[in-house]
């Protein structure tokens, strides 16, 4: 018979459920407490069974608080489940002995504040530690710096592209300056429209990184006077005294073209290297760290071992003089009794739950409940319910710790002491808020094995269990399951507080050894009070557009035009791509480092891969799963040009895998089409990698060869977008071409929202009344040729983008009417504008400036089309690399 101690953990004495520590068969006989039980059901890792009799209607305890109700009687041995949970196994482990139904339920009671038994609790007494670490020190009151970086920041969405590029050509030049730790790019998906709800929140961000302690130069750049600029975090910043003067730094506004534009950049960063450089280390007090504390991929254990061990670590610095923030609001809703136990002032504990509850509010604008937080990962590792997570999460909170201050997403920190910092519970979201507020450092606990990193700030990743550890040693930095494993969490602590002074004295960390990071910046939200959720629904997703095209006017004189293609046995297509496509926001990174080797490999050149290509994205975990998310992936997973695929999962998100075969049956699509793989149960980056270069090998030596085609008109498959019409003769040019398209057989997909579609001279031509019906939902594919409208939820050109891309189109032609946009990362983008429309230094980044009659235009359209379907010119955006990528979460989508 088992002992209670070989198989299972209590966060408290108080408990009358312990947490499995190793699978559990049904039937397996326990000794607890002197009396056998027998396992009921199997019971995974991290799941937990009753040690006590709990009657019905009684609660459920893990570190000694309630986490649930039981629906009837539970005896000792009994695996305790909800029906979130049993959801979750049904669709990642049918095969298991489950229970036929839910033995508890999550309904608590909400917790009240008593504001006349509330005692402020008095302030640890501060030690003087003699520990210190190498770090820069930098000018007026910016603090001390873990690390010397050369930040390129992007104000907006709309300069994501030049950014990246940016980086790439600068990114060696720090190969002889010792003192400078890298060149990054920050870029995010924000501002691209100005006034937006997240405003505040982006442009307090932006600021709170130009002057971080980790950034030695900072080069600000926006798109000129579209959406949120320069000037309005000048004012910003000036308003809420951040210090920019103090740190080295430029305000550049990209005024075309590209590569004068690059010129200029790369001229800024040559002419700081000297002044970067010579910003040293020197020895820094242990008060001079700011720890971010984060969780994300959480399990079971997250709250025994991984938050427990960094809340030992951020005691010992506070005690020092230093910092801690605990964020990530919507994951302490129900922990809000253990958050408020210690606290500096009423006012404080008035603050957090104000927070909280606004929290809440703003997600049930949006149709949600922040209690749905936990994702597929969380419940497949023992987190049942918010709860479980918020308590396992509050532990990140020393017990004899205060909470000292409560402050805004992005705020700055002032008086040392431990804060906590509004934020959805989004991993990357929350970080972005904390580094902006000063945190100079980052323990990130997690119980799958998150392998997320900031560009600018070192991650210290914490994980949870030695058998996780054991799997991905190389992502990971600390192994607190040595005190699940018997080691005393002081012991644990020491070790861990000495690798924290070396990292921030400049010891890379295992993220920083991998080379990959991201940033995302809290998402905007579109509602600002409660409203009819299902009137938005149909408005914005258009119910079952009929797939018909639209009937328009044939043209009066056809014209003939063909391009080279490629035929396999189900499809026609321009290109050929591998196509790696990350199943949620973490496993992005980890996917463009894959294509990045599949391409110095050249593997699938003798089948026409021309490359591979990542669609990298910002969702999949931290906010619903919303259709403007699911469809365009669906959409890019059964694109013509798609000639072989994998999902790549980072293992811990709403999204994974499973979620994603049961997709691809619910669409008609066969799941062994494709590849599977995971970050983080293949072991790891350069396991993971090596799995996909193996598949993807297999997969093209298997593959017929595709045959070369001349394809006419008929195959075309054309996508238009229009930044703005600002003549007749350019709309009636458009219609033109549509018309000899469609005329021919092929297809035309425009966004319904489109200035094009709301033009005068581009209907009458086409004979067609406005307002043009949509005969296509958001990014899905036509099943009959023709002209097509597809109905459109954002005004942004990045997710118009890609939602178009994903109705199987091989080229979109951008029409434009005052700068170069951005490209798509495999379908090429063509940009056209009037002579006049565009000012002079954008020319040299526009494909075709047409001029002359409507037909003129069009052959000049058409011909130019053919070349690039043709593979025989690429387009500008492609050529400078200036693309983006971005998923629409639509007028409901929020984060949390």
């Amino acid at each position: 018979m088992l002992q209670l101690h070989d198989i299972g953990r209590l966060p408290s004495a108080q408990d009358n459920c312990a947490i499995a520590i190793q699978s559990l068969n049904a039937g397996t006989a326990v000794n607890i407490e002197g009396n056998q039980a027998t396992i009921s059901h199997t019971i995974l890792e991290g799941h937990r069974f009753a040690i006590q009799p709990i009657p019905a209607g009684s609660p459920l305890l893990s570190w000694g608080m309630p986490f649930g109700r039981a629906l009837h009687h539970i005896a000792p041995g009994e695996y305790v489940c909800n029906e979130n949970v049993l959801d979750e196994l049904r669709g990642r482990a049918p095969d298991f002995d489950l229970p036929s139904r839910p033995n508890f339920a999550d309904d608590l009671a909400e917790y009240q504040f008593d504001a006349d038994r509330f005692q402020p609790a008095p302030r640890l007494p501060t030690t003087r530690d003699p520990r210190t670490f190498m770090g820069i020190r930098r000018p007026g009151k910016r603090g001390v710096g873990t690390r010397n970086t050369i930040v390129l920041l992007g104000v907006n969405a709309l300069v994501a592209g030049f950014v990246r590029q940016l980086e790439k050509e600068v990114k060696a030049l720090t190969n002889r300056c010792a003192n400078i730790d890298d060149i990054v790019a920050v870029v995010h998906t924000e501002g691209s429209q100005a006034g937006s709800n997240n405003q505040p929140y982006l442009l307090r961000s932006l600021a709170g990184y130009m002057v971080h302690p980790n950034v030695g130069a900072v080069l600000v750049i926006d798109a000129g006077h579209v959406g949120v600029t320069n000037d309005m975090l000048r004012e910003l910043a000036g308003r809420e005294g951040y210090a920019v003067d103090d740190v080295l730094h430029h305000f550049m506004s990209l005024r075309g073209p590209f590569a004068a534009d690059l010129t200029q950049g790369k001229e800024i960063i040559k002419n700081w290297l000297p002044q970067v450089n010579a910003m040293g280390r020197t020895p820094q007090p242990l008060s001079e760290l700011k720890i971010a504390l984060q969780c994300g991929g959480s399990d079971a254990f997250s709250g025994i071992s991984g938050n427990p061990l960094a809340a030992w670590v951020s005691k010992e610095v506070i005690q020092a003089g230093g910092s801690a923030v605990l964020a990530e609001t919507d994951e302490l809703i129900g922990a809000e009794s253990y958050v408020l136990q210690k606290v500096s002032d009423e006012a404080t504990a008035e603050r957090f739950l104000e927070m909280v509850a606004r929290f809440q509010k703003r997600v049930a604008w949006h149709g949600y409940s922040a209690k749905g937080n936990p994702s597929g990962g969380n419940k497949y590792r023992g987190l049942y319910n918010i709860y479980l997570k918020s308590l396992g999460a509050a532990a990140k909170r020393h017990p004899d710790v205060r909470l000292d201050y409560v402050i805004e997403y992005g705020e700055r920190m002032g008086s040392p002491g431990y804060y906590f910092m509004d934020s959805p519970g989004n991993d990357l979201e929350s970080i972005a808020g904390q580094v902006a507020a000063g945190c100079n450092l980052i323990f990130f606990v997690t119980g799958n094995g998150s392998i997320t990193n900031f560009p600018f700030v070192p991650t210290i990743k914490i994980v949870t269990t030695s058998q996780r550890y054991a799997l991905l040693s190389e992502e990971m930095d600390v192994n607190a399951g040595k005190y699940l494993d018997g080691i005393p969490l002081a012991e644990v602590g020491r070790s861990t507080i000495d690798l924290t002074l070396d990292i921030a004295s400049g010891q890379p960390s295992a993220g920083e050894k991998a080379s990959h990071a991201q940033v995302q910046i809290w998402r905007n939200w579109q509602q600002s009070d409660y409203v009819d959720i299902e009137k938005i629904k149909e408005l914005s997703r258009p119910a079952s557009p009929d797939g018909k095209p639209l009937v328009i006017q044939p043209p009066a004189e056809p014209i003939h035009s063909a391009f080279s293609a490629w035929q396999t046995e189900t499809h026609i297509a321009s290109d050929r791509v591998g196509l790696i496509l990350p199943s949620s926001l973490c496993s992005g990174q980890v996917a463009s480092m894959a294509v990045k080797h599949l391409n110095e490999l050249a593997i699938g050149r003798e089948k026409q891969i021309s490359r591979f290509v990542a669609l990298v994205h910002t969702e999949g975990c931290g906010s619903p799963t919303l259709p403007e998310f699911v469809d365009p992936l669906l959409g890019y997973l059964r694109h013509p040009s798609v000639a072989t695929c994998l999902i790549l999962e980072h293992g811990c998100e709403m999204t994974h895998n499973d979620f994603w075969r049961g997709r691809l049956r619910k669409a008609g699509l066969n799941p062994e089409r494709y590849g599977w793989a995971s970050v983080q149960l293949d072991g790891g980056i350069e396991r993971v990698i090596a799995k996909m270069e193996a598949w993807f090998a297999a997969d093209c030596a298997q593959m017929a060869s595709p045959q070369a085609i001349t394809a006419d008109l008929s195959r075309m498959r054309l996508g238009i977008m229009s930044e703005g019409i600002t003549d007749d003769g350019t709309a009636s040019a458009l219609a033109y071409l549509i018309q000899q398209v469609v005329v021919a057989g092929g297809t035309i997909i425009l966004p319904a929202n489109d200035p094009l579609a709301m033009s005068n001279a581009f209907a009458k031509v086409l004979q067609v009344d406005l307002p043009m019906r949509s005969t296509l939902a958001f990014a899905h594919q036509p099943h009959q040729p023709g002209y097509h409208i597809m109905a459109n939820g954002t005004s942004q050109w990045a997710e118009t983008m890609t939602g178009l891309g994903a109705t199987g189109i091989g080229l979109i032609l951008a029409v434009i009417s005052s700068r170069s946009q951005q490209g798509h990362p495999f379908i090429p983008v063509l940009q056209v504008a009037a002579e006049t429309a565009v000012p002079q230094p954008f020319h040299a980044d526009i494909d075709v400036v047409v001029s002359g009659s409507a037909r003129q235009r069009v052959n000049q359209i058409i011909t130019l089309v053919s070349r690039v379907l043709s593979r025989k010119v690429k387009t500008k955006l492609t050529q400078k690399g200036n693309i983006t990528f971005q998923i629409s979460r639509g007028p409901l989508g929020i984060s949390f």
